[in-house]
């Protein structure tokens, strides 16, 4: 799996609504399109995940976050995908509330899926999480939305604010898968985050009437209920056409 585009920006892809967005599913040679939204506070890690997903590198120290997009391949249960992951700029809270740009409201409402991002060394980053995961809800009125929260900085216990069992807890609670990480460290539990989120997309992209069709294939065929019937009214009357040629 290799990075095919980067520093691109949603902008240059078309929102849900208008005519272009009827392509939404189909990427690069016909492939089916995966899109995701990485949100989160400012200096939870968001780029840093990114970038070790799509190159399983770490780097340690990035520019101000300016919402690029960047494309790869995945394999999906035998299937190439074309997934889009969109790095989106950090969130802030002004008087209890969230404070969310029209850009970023656009990249959410863009995505097929969505993943929270806190830091455990960040106690506010985790006190968004839930105000996050609703506005992420009430931009896609309708559908929920599959959303994996990830607690990024596993590694610096040292430092610790949250205790990464309150955001499996908070996950849980919220309806979303939880994965604890260490971009820095371990490459395994970042490609999880991200290939659970994509499974999920594709299963949600099948056509409904797929399922239909197994169960409809597991069902025998039942029997004719006139067979057996018609069977011996046919061996009664060949037997009466032989007894009259015999008699004649």
């Amino acid at each position: 799996m290799r990075l095919i585009q980067n520093m691109c920006t949603i902008a240059e892809y078309p929102a849900p609504g208008n005519a272009a967005a009827s392509d939404c599913y189909v990427g690069a040679a016909g492939r089916r399109l995966v899109k995701i939204a990485v949100v989160g506070a400012s200096g939870v890690g968001k780029t840093a995940l990114v970038v070790r997903f799509l190159t399983k590198r770490f780097i340690g120290d990035y520019e101000r976050n300016a919402g690029n997009l960047y494309t790869r391949q995945v394999q999906i249960e035998g299937e190439t995908l074309a997934l889009q992951v969109q790095d989106t700029p950090g969130i802030q809270v002004h008087e209890n509330s969230l404070s969310c740009s029209e850009q970023l409201n656009r990249c959410i409402r863009w995505a097929d899926a969505v993943v929270i991002v806190f830091s455990i060394t960040d106690y506010k980053s985790y006190e968004l999480i839930s105000q996050l995961h609703q506005h992420v809800q009430q931009l896609h009125l309708g559908t929920r939305l599959p959303v994996v929260v990830v607690a990024n900085k596993a590694d610096l216990l040292h430092i610790k604010q949250v205790d990464p069992q309150l955001g499996l807890q908070l996950a849980s609670m919220l309806g979303c898968s939880f994965y604890e990480v260490s971009v820095s460290e371990n490459y395994n539990d970042v490609y999880s985050a991200f290939h659970v989120l994509c499974k999920e997309v594709s299963h949600k992209q099948q056509p409904s009437s797929t399922p239909e069709k197994r169960r409809t294939s597991l069902i025998p065929r039942p029997k004719s209920p006139n067979m057996q019937d018609l069977k011996r009214r046919f061996k009664q009357a060949l037997s009466a056409k032989v007894r009259t040629v015999t008699s004649v």
